[in-house]
């Protein structure tokens, strides 16, 4: 027997997978003290179970002492096994150290979550220097991919599509999600000199004229990619593009700008956010089965 417990901010996702498995849908609460300190309390009898804890990392730090302390509490209850169910897995950035002195810390970060859970499924992690996560976290990993779903959403809503992915290291995952939609794709090539800071340069389009563009990211955080991106492709006279993403992180205002630029604005629901067109419950619900 296996009980789906949802962080606050995660219920959807987690009834969601309920319903799509013989996995029971838990409770868990959670508040803050007037000091701001966490209180975790499981009210759902997990004693003998595999216990799933549904968990977006977006924002990780504000959630992550009271993820743990629902981890720790659910195995003193007697649960078989405790997993992480991360739509969206954070720290997966800083894998490497770029000035002295640096914390690696997807690395740091996949110890902590090592130590607390037994397996771990996530979706398209933003992995840059890493082919695979077994090379940071000790523990089982199981990885879902979103592009046959978002290839799917383009092959519904767009006709003629140009899939465009906005750098070099896109073009593996927009070249997969091109091929499934039918579409032709090209890249472009970025330069960053900050958090906040590209430089977008676009190849020739003039034989793309008549295609519909669809930006392609797995994903948005301070969003300066896909608004530069956006932005030179209408200089370019091309029509508004679609802007697609796997994980909604979108940073202080630039979702508002982004949709400014951009016919339309998709995500998948990794991370709950207005953009949220595209479900990936069914891709997650085999990993959660009974």
């Amino acid at each position: 027997m296996r009980v789906l417990l949802p962080m606050p901010g995660n219920e959807a996702m987690a009834a969601g997978l309920a319903a799509r498995s013989s996995a029971e849908l838990g409770l868990l609460e959670t508040r803050r003290f007037p000091d701001q300190e966490s209180y975790v309390r499981i009210a759902s009898d997990v004693r003998g179970k595999v216990v799933d804890i549904v968990c977006s990392l977006a924002r990780p730090d504000e959630q992550f002492l009271s993820l743990v302390f629902a981890a720790r509490t659910a195995r003193e209850l007697g649960a078989t096994a405790v997993n992480l169910v991360a739509p969206y897995l954070a720290y997966m950035r800083q894998d490497k150290r770029f000035q002295e002195g640096e914390a690696i810390s997807s690395i740091h970060f996949a110890n902590l979550l090592s130590q607390m859970f037994d397996n771990l499924v996530t979706v398209d992690p933003h992995l840059h220097r890493r082919n695979d996560l077994g090379e940071i976290f000790s523990i089982p990993t199981r990885v879902k991919h979103a592009a046959t779903l978002l290839a799917e959403w383009i092959k519904i809503n767009v006709e003629r599509p140009l899939v465009i992915g906005p750098d070099s290291e896109s073009e593996q995952w927009v070249s997969a999600v091109a091929q499934y939609a039918g579409a032709p794709y090209v890249v472009l090539s970025k330069q960053r000199s900050g958090d906040r800071q590209v430089k977008i340069t676009v190849p020739s389009l003039d034989q793309w004229k008549d295609r519909r563009p669809v930006l392609i990211d797995d994903i948005v955080s301070s969003g300066r990619t896909m608004i530069e991106a956006a932005g030179e492709l209408s200089s370019r006279g091309l029509a508004k593009p679609y802007c697609l993403a796997v994980h909604a992180l979108f940073a202080d205002n630039s979702y508002a700008q982004l949709t400014s630029l951009s016919d339309r604005v998709i995500t998948t629901d990794t991370v709950p956010h207005p953009s949220n067109a595209v479900s990936v419950v069914e891709l997650i619900a085999s990993s959660v089965a009974a």
